[in-house]
């Protein structure tokens, strides 16, 4: 079997990483990955005429050229490469987990770290066991730190992901009821999130942490090496400033206070942008970039997105949705936007046998006289909706036929919902 040692010194030699034949670039070095419905190793050969200078492979049979390397299981390879090459390259990674707004916080340390550091991070959601490797894969001799999201929906995944990146600090950005299905309950989702922390903690690393979460306050408090941030009590303190529909933050430096102004939506994102404003705070980032950085950013893929169609306001979140996340902007976007307003809430995903009392709990949250304007999509909130008020669908096609026919013409608009449900679809009905 060839050594990690070996498949490294291919790696160096070669222009980028791939795990999907049909996307082969000249020189790249080609993970023959198994799934079940496919088999990478039937295409290693292909990979090479394609271009790829190597091809990783764990089925012998598919072994017929030099540069196709045999390993016991590509995935495990893949892994074992990604650590290697970041112990060699000992750079400091911070890694973020957590149940709502992992993405958009590691985007915002991405963005106000880069005003000091040449950072690589993890691009899009390429959080779990392939993706975090592919992430470290992509970092190089240039790169000075390491941003690594990580996702999880099982037991002891974050613990394995931390296995592989290695991590130096890390930040729990909230825990909530997600992937309940996957964790059994509430608590298993708390032991898994929680395995940053232990392994921070084991390393002897640093952790930051929201010092207003006390859920997070108490799964950390035997850590030694802590910096917080919130409201109060915190190491690094700031408050709201509400700018309709959009979030600012006023931060408290060591030199004064300044006004962090964002083009987020949503109140649940001011612990955001004041977890990336701590950690660039700590890594002494001048706190005019800090605030440079945070203006600048802008949210994408139906995250906490403004979109301005005519004389709708319409708010896209509709990337992921959980109990927690979706309460949260259901309360912002009643609390926040002024005019009429309209409801177009998609199913909560992966809830296993807690699905129906969840989605009860959310329809339990519009108020009487929001009802005739809230529209939902999917077979959970249909099953639960037995008023006559709201309006159901069981697929967003079905909503989409309607609102050809009854379009919605001008007021504010919340789009929220799992991935799964495709409530993107109905933006191009709205003008």
């Amino acid at each position: 079997m060839t050594s990690i040692e070996t498949i490294y010194g291919c790696f160096l030699k070669s222009t980028q990483v791939s795990t999907d034949s049909r996307k082969i670039e000249n020189g790249c070095i080609f993970f023959a990955l198994k799934g079940a419905n496919f088999n990478g190793n039937k295409y290693a050969y292909d990979a090479l005429k394609k271009g790829a200078a190597y091809a990783i492979v764990d089925e012998a049979e598919y072994a017929t050229d030099d540069k196709i390397l045999l390993v016991d299981n590509v995935l495990t390879a893949l892994q074992q490469l990604a650590h290697y090459h970041r112990k060699q390259l000992g750079l400091p990674i911070l890694a973020i987990t957590g149940t709502n707004g992992k993405t958009t916080t590691k985007e915002l340390i991405s963005t106000v770290l880069a005003k000091k550091f040449k950072v690589s991070f993890t691009q899009g959601n390429l959080n779990n066991h392939i993706g975090v490797p592919l992430t470290l894969l992509a970092m190089d001799k240039n790169t000075e730190f390491g941003v690594v999201e990580m996702g999880a929906n099982h037991p002891g995944e974050i613990a394995d992901l931390c296995k592989i990146a290695d991590p130096d600090f890390g930040i729990i950005t909230n825990i909530g009821r997600a992937h309940l299905e996957g964790f059994g309950s509430f608590e298993g989702v708390i032991k898994t999130k929680g395995e940053l922390y232990d392994y921070i903690g084991k390393k002897n690393g640093v952790i930051f942490y929201n010092a207003d979460n006390k859920l997070l306050e108490e799964i950390g408090e035997a850590l030694p090496k802590r910096i917080s941030y919130g409201k109060e009590n915190a190491s690094f303190t700031g408050e709201t400033i509400q700018s309709p529909p959009f979030i600012h933050v006023k931060a408290n430096f060591k030199k004064g206070v300044l006004y962090l102004n964002s083009n987020l939506i949503g109140d649940f994102n001011f612990e955001n942008i004041l977890a990336a404003a701590c950690i660039a705070n700590y890594f002494d980032v001048d706190p005019l970039k800090i605030q440079q950085a945070i203006k600048e950013y802008q949210p994408t893929n139906n995250r906490s997105q403004l979109i301005n169609k005519g004389e709708l306001k319409i708010i896209m979140d509709a990337y992921n949705a959980n109990p927690t996340s979706m309460a949260a902007s259901i309360e912002s976007f009643l609390e926040n936007l002024k005019g009429d307003k309209y409801l177009i809430l998609g199913d909560m995903l992966e809830l296993g046998e807690y699905s129906e009392d969840e989605h009860t709990k959310i329809v339990k949250l519009i108020p009487e006289d929001l009802k005739s304007s809230t529209f939902l999509v999917g077979k959970e909130f249909t099953k639960v909706n037995t008023g006559d008020s709201i309006k159901s669908f069981i697929h967003v096609d079905e909503l989409c036929a309607y609102l050809r026919s009854e379009p919605i013409k001008n007021g504010n608009i919340l789009i929220k919902g799992s991935r799964g449900i495709q409530l993107e679809k109905v933006l191009d009905l709205l003008n």
